[in-house]
């Protein structure tokens, strides 16, 4: 019972009246001694008044019952806080830089925390100063840990996961090369030119395949990566391999070249004998001395009775690519594609060019690649065409390729049969991909797959950041470019093709179509088939869609026909590029020019019943018809404009007055008509209105202009700086 507990009877106990005692609690409980402190008559607890222990004496700073929670000092607050032990020491000011570290890119505020030896809690405090709320396990942007880390003296090199992994490559081969040899790759040869030079002719023979024959327009439109075997016996190079890359040749694909040349390790110029050089060759050549690979020139289309091999030396000579056989560096053989001259000899010169820039690899470790093409298929997802440049890439690999993940499924070679792994410098392609990769994107192979999604989904959310960025950016340069653009016309787009790499160019090449008074804006691009949600994206926003190598599935069709949405297929570039321009020539305001036709002055007005006022008059020059327009103009200045109602020649109705030859002309609704009025008759003809100047050319030239007007600024000030400090010295010397 509580000590202060009360009955009716007055204070109870054990022993009250009415209650009895408790069993089990007498005076002496079994196996317990007497309790210290005294005990009430017969066990029971004694009433607080008699049975009350003495208090023990209270701790130093504990506070007792009904004491205040704290003291109240209003001379704390005003003094300063000073930190008790453990609380988070975050430094203020500048702090000196004692030491430097490299985090990837996407690093976690607690691997961070980790790298400059802090407490996670201290940097997230040092965060949120700086206002910016994360948690431990949130990635930071790279110029956010730069600043961080300085703050706590160190100074932060962020690279990339590519670099991470190549330099822990590196670092695992110095410490441990035991298992790892380094062998001769096959070389990988990029096949460029201009077009209809004959490039995937020349493929084909090499191959003994016909893929020209099967491609729209007989051009090429993709990069394709074919691995190629020397039989032929008695050749120097039997047995050995060679990765060819085939790049289109329409200047459009300026970006596919660039690829191209900056993942091969020789470049073969395909130059057609009766042709001679070309822009696309010429810029081929570019490619190849800025990627820094050895050029080898197949002069090709010798059997045709115009070809003229020497003349291609010449003109190659004059633009620094010069022949072996002139004291030059480049190799040239002449070959035919159609009647297979020759190609054993171009394979022998790539393996002889190969031998002298040996291109080595390891097979043993984790497999890098670069992503050639990628796209969409109904019945196996995204596609990717990987060339593997180092290691050996595996069925069940898991990997990373920029701004996505995924794990290889099945992979597949040039030919389309399935293979479980593939060495360096192999063409394949891979299924399992979470989302179509970008044509240039590195291809690493991850042991962690939840790194790798991790890594994936913080690039991912760069790009968007970058784009959101880059849209809602507002200057006062671009807001004058937007109030200059006002009256400008939009043809909206929306772009699919089969593979991602003509995709990416092509928006490229038709935004890059915009002019002064049409501008082409591609909304949304992507691959595969067009769909019901492109459909209805195109009928919101007022776009045409653009199909390219694809065609829209029923439910796309019907919604199309029923939303009234056109869609234009397409499969050769330079047809897509004519319909564009069309398009865009249909966007602009018809232009009414007019012409003159005759003209009349009034001698006098006559008013007749039910009639109204006639204009007598006499055609001054040229023709009048009752069809043409008239305009009334008195003292010089226009008065009304119309259209004759009639034409009468005496009292009978004509079609056309002459020079010379009086008439009556009633002016529909113009009843103001006074004699010596000037009626001046003219047509009008419809016209298209011209789209102007392309922007990116206009831009160019302003940037010119304003550069040069800086510069000549620049020169006036010195040469008044000259001019002064010139006076100065002739008053000094004076």
């Amino acid at each position: 019972m509580h000590p202060t507990r009360t009955f009716p009877t007055g204070t109870g106990g054990p022993g009250a009246p009415g209650f009895a005692p408790r069993p089990g609690f007498g005076a002496g409980r079994p196996g317990f001694g007497a309790r210290p402190g005294p005990a009430s008559p017969g066990g029971g607890l004694l009433p607080p008044t008699e049975a009350a222990a003495p208090a023990r004496p209270a701790r130093p700073g504990q506070r007792g019952r009904g004491a205040p929670r704290y003291e109240k000092n209003k001379e704390v607050a005003l003094k300063g806080y000073t930190p008790r032990a453990g609380a988070a020491q975050i430094p203020m000011g500048e702090v000196p830089i004692t030491k430097s570290i490299t985090v990837t890119e996407g690093i976690s505020v607690k691997d961070l925390a980790e790298k400059l030896d802090v407490r996670g809690k201290d940097l997230i405090a040092t965060l949120l100063m700086r206002g910016v709320m994360v948690t431990v396990n949130q990635s930071l942007d790279g110029e956010l840990v730069k600043d961080v880390a300085r703050q706590f003296g160190a100074d932060a090199t962020v690279i990339s996961v590519e670099e991470q992994l190549e330099n822990e490559a590196i670092e695992g081969l110095l410490e441990d090369t035991t298992g790892l040899v380094e062998v001769v790759r096959a070389p990988v040869v990029t096949i460029m030119g201009h077009v209809d030079h004959g490039k995937t002719s020349l493929l084909d023979a090499i191959r003994s395949t016909d893929v020209a024959g099967g491609e729209a327009g007989g051009i090429t439109q993709h990069i394709g990566a074919y691995k190629v075997h020397v039989t032929k016996p008695d050749s120097p190079a039997f047995g050995r391999e060679i990765v060819f890359l085939d790049t289109p040749g329409h200047e459009a694909f300026t970006r596919m070249r660039a690829r191209g040349a900056k993942i091969t390790d020789i470049v073969v110029i395909v130059v057609a004998a009766d042709d001679g050089v070309m822009p696309q060759t010429l810029e081929a050549i570019d490619h190849a001395r800025a990627a820094k690979v050895p050029i080898i020139v197949a002069v090709n289309k010798i059997d045709k009775p115009e070809a003229d091999p020497s003349r291609v030396m010449n003109q190659l000579a004059a633009r620094g690519v010069q022949a072996t056989s002139m004291g030059g560096d480049t190799e040239f053989v002449e070959v035919s594609a159609k009647k297979r001259l020759n190609l054993d000899q171009l394979e022998e010169m790539i393996c002889l060019v190969a031998d002298v820039n040996e291109q080595k690899a390891t097979p043993e470790r984790p497999a890098v690649g670069t992503v050639i093409e990628a796209k969409l298929d109904r019945g196996r997802g995204a596609v990717a065409s990987i060339l593997v440049q180092n290691g050996t890439l595996r069925t069940g690999d898991s990997y990373i390729v920029g701004n996505t993940f995924g794990k290889v499924r099945a992979m597949f070679n040039d030919r389309g049969q399935e293979i479980k792994e593939a060495g360096p410098s192999t063409p394949v392609e891979i299924l399992g991909l979470e989302s179509i990769p970008d044509a240039g994107d590195t291809f690493l192979v991850m042991a962690d797959r939840d790194k790798a999604k991790g890594i994936a989904q913080y690039r991912k959310m760069k790009e968007r950041e970058a784009q959101l960025a880059k849209s809602s950016r507002v200057s006062l340069e671009g807001l004058a470019e937007q109030i200059k653009q006002a009256g400008v016309k939009d043809l909206n787009l929306i772009l699919k093709g089969d593979v991602q790499g003509s995709v990416e160019v092509l928006a490229d090449s038709l935004q890059r179509m915009s002019t002064e008074k049409v501008r082409v804006k591609v909304l949304h691009s992507g691959v595969g088939a067009i769909t019901e949600s492109d459909i209805l994206l195109a009928s919101a926003s007022n776009a045409v869609v653009i199909g390219f190598n694809v065609r829209p599935d029923r439910k796309a069709t019907e919604v199309s026909e029923r939303e009234n949405v056109e869609i234009r297929l397409h499969s050769i570039i330079y047809e897509l590029q004519d319909q564009i321009t069309k398009a865009m020539y249909g966007l602009l305001e018809p232009v009414f020019k007019e012409n003159y036709a005759g003209r009349a002055t009034v001698l006098n007005v006559f008013k007749i019943t039910k009639v109204g006022q006639i204009a007598g008059c006499q055609v001054l020059d040229g023709l009048i018809k009752r069809e043409n327009q008239v305009r009334v103009t008195r003292d010089g200045v226009e008065v009304w404009k119309g259209k004759i109602a009639s034409l009468k020649r005496f009292k009978d109705d004509v079609s056309e007055v002459r020079q010379g030859v009086e008439c009556g002309i009633d002016l529909a609704g113009f009843k103001d008509i006074k004699a010596g009025d000037v009626i001046e008759a003219f047509t009008t003809e419809k016209m298209a209105d011209e789209l102007g100047r392309n922007s990116a050319e206009a831009k160019k030239e302003r940037d010119v202009a304003a550069l040069k007007e800086a510069k000549d600024r620049e020169n006036e000030v010195a040469r008044a700086a000259a001019d002064t400090a010139k006076n100065e010295a002739e008053a000094a010397s004076v």
